[in-house]
């Protein structure tokens, strides 16, 4: 590994990338090579003050893994319920006087990692000695794409009025901002000096972008205007407006709603600036894609019919096209889950679903459209460990992205984590982006509850999907479930109706989750939620 360059060779020599957050984990690996590492003590290191579940740390670990060819997991070893440690022999030598020099004050050892299966596993590793700052090491951190690491400050916000309330909620609503940033691999932060105080080296001279933001509250709203601003031309990269009702009461939901509203549009921004992503709204490919997607949110066959020939027709013009690819992808899943396939075409689609998006993530493999949207059909298509790492690379871009929050839920819930999932899903909602997710969290939150049987809770949950999405059979079906339990047996049936009237047809098996690689402990109690769906009326897999 060369921490100049930010990358580990293969034994050809052949770079292979890695996120600096697992490159930070593999040098703490190897430096600590035979040593058992707890990973609440990998957890603390490479995210020193910042709370992260453990899925965070299994993406580092399965990137590290597939980097050094360790798949029978021979080298990075678990030992289960503790943690990690570096099964594989170190060695060490000085570097050349010329490689040390860039990187006094202190030296630079190189090491070797000779693999339990007799092989070379990888052709060297330098790390920087003691004495050299971890900070140091974020600056060598350039991220996949290569461009210069943006170095950002956030400017302490100003309010228009200069009262006591509107002065604390600035302040939060930055320092939550702050705290965002921080998750969000590629980019490095500095600290502005505070108003009044000397200036240090760490302040906004080092800054390559600065954010700005206006705070003001009139007798409707309070209001955010937030601006990404070039630190050395004073161009606006970027202007996100976020509005709260005033009468709003909870200080802490004030401050998460402002604050996602505008980490959420800030973190997009410089993702398309990473990816130099420069799509104009003329573009014809992008218009396509527009009148696509205003289809792909109705919830009709002819919608749909009319979006896939829209995106089809631009993908033969256009078949390197990497938008056009991840919305005709998201066509095909959303059609696969509203059953609007026939059953010898559904394969077919999830197949060229697939396709497409490995596409577009081999093409641009930080984007955080594509890694969405592949979160998305990892987890609809129940690729489990995949949709683990994929969601979290996904919040890893973007850590206010609501939609996935819900897909990582929904994994989850399978995987039998339940109080894990209505976690999820809870953040999820306190961020509130993006607006057109809502009910999708809201809808999961409802059917977390219902599954840990606190239905009253679950059909408050599903009540305000209803309210935000009101054309989903899906929620008024686990709305009905929740009604039933609760001994509400006229709403439970009138929810059953709407249900049945918004999706004709429906079973207990085809509006329940899919199966495969789901555990035991998920499909038990999802049987619960079909036996009273069931007894309530609804067909049993398609018979009466």
């Amino acid at each position: 590994m060369d921490p100049d360059r930010v990358e580990l060779r293969g034994p050809d020599g052949v770079a292979i990338h890695l996120r600096p957050k697992t490159f930070e984990l593999l040098r703490l690996l190897v430096a600590n090579s035979h040593r058992l590492l707890t990973k609440q003590e990998l957890l603390d290191a490479i995210w020193p003050g910042v709370h992260v579940g453990e899925d965070s740390l299994f993406q580092c670990i399965r990137e590290i893994r597939s980097a050094l060819g360790d798949d029978q997991r021979q080298t990075v070893k678990l030992v289960s319920g503790r943690g990690y440690h570096f099964a594989a022999d170190v060695s060490t030598r000085e570097d050349t006087p010329a490689i040390a020099a860039v990187n006094q004050p202190g030296a630079v050892s190189r090491f070797r990692l000779a693999g339990r299966r007799g092989g070379l596993l990888s052709a060297g590793l330098a790390i920087l000695a003691a004495g050299v700052a971890f900070t140091a090491f974020l600056a060598l951190s350039g991220s996949f794409s290569g461009r210069p690491e943006p170095v950002i400050a956030v400017v302490p916000f100003t309010v228009k009025k200069d009262d006591p309330e509107s002065v604390a909620l600035a302040h939060g609503v930055a320092g939550e901002l702050i705290g965002g940033l921080s998750r969000i691999d590629g980019i490095r932060l500095v600290t502005p000096p505070e108003e009044g105080s000397r200036s240090t080296a760490q302040d906004t001279d080092a800054a390559t972008l600065l954010v700005e933001g206006v705070l003001q509250k009139d007798p409707r709203s309070w209001t955010l205007q937030v601006r990404l601003i070039d630190a050395v031309t004073r161009e606006i990269q970027s202007v996100a407006d976020i509005a709260i009702d005033a009468r709003a009461e909870d200080a802490r939901y004030l401050q998460s709603r402002l604050a996602a509203g505008a980490g959420y549009a800030l973190a997009l921004r410089l993702n398309t600036l990473e990816n130099g992503e420069s799509i104009s709204q003329s573009d014809p490919a992008n218009i396509a894609i527009q009148q696509a997607t205003a289809s792909i949110n109705q919830t009709t066959r002819e919608r749909f019919a009319t979006a896939r020939a829209i995106l089809e027709k631009n993908r033969t013009a256009e078949p390197d096209n990497v938008d056009v690819q991840v919305a005709l992808a998201a066509l095909h899943l959303r059609a696969i889950q509203m059953n609007w396939y026939p059953p010898g075409e559904e394969s077919k689609a999830e197949n060229d679903a697939r396709a497409l998006l490995e596409a577009a993530v081999k093409a641009m493999p930080n984007s955080a459209s594509v890694l969405g949207t592949y979160c998305r059909f990892l987890t609809a298509t129940n690729q489990f460990p995949d949709s683990l790492v994929t969601c979290a690379r996904t919040l890893a871009i973007n850590p206010w992205d609501g939609a996935a929050l819900f897909q990582l839920g929904l994994t989850q819930l399978q995987l039998g984590r339940f109080e894990d999932a209505l976690a999820s899903f809870v953040k999820a909602d306190s961020f509130g982006t993006p607006e057109v997710s809502r009910w999708t969290w809201l809808l999961g939150a409802g059917l977390a509850s219902l599954i840990l049987e606190r239905d009253e809770e679950a059909a408050q949950w599903l009540t305000r999907s209803l309210a935000v999405t009101p054309a989903s059979g899906r929620t008024y079906m686990l709305l009905a479930v929740a009604y039933q339990r609760l001994g509400r047996q006229e709403e439970a049936e009138e929810a059953l109706r709407k249900g049945m009237a918004l999706r004709p047809g429906s079973t207990t098996l085809n509006i329940a989750l899919p199966t495969r690689n789901a555990s035991e402990t998920y499909l038990q109690a999802g049987r619960k939620i079909s036996d009273t769906l069931a007894g309530m009326g609804l067909p049993r897999d398609g018979k009466p």
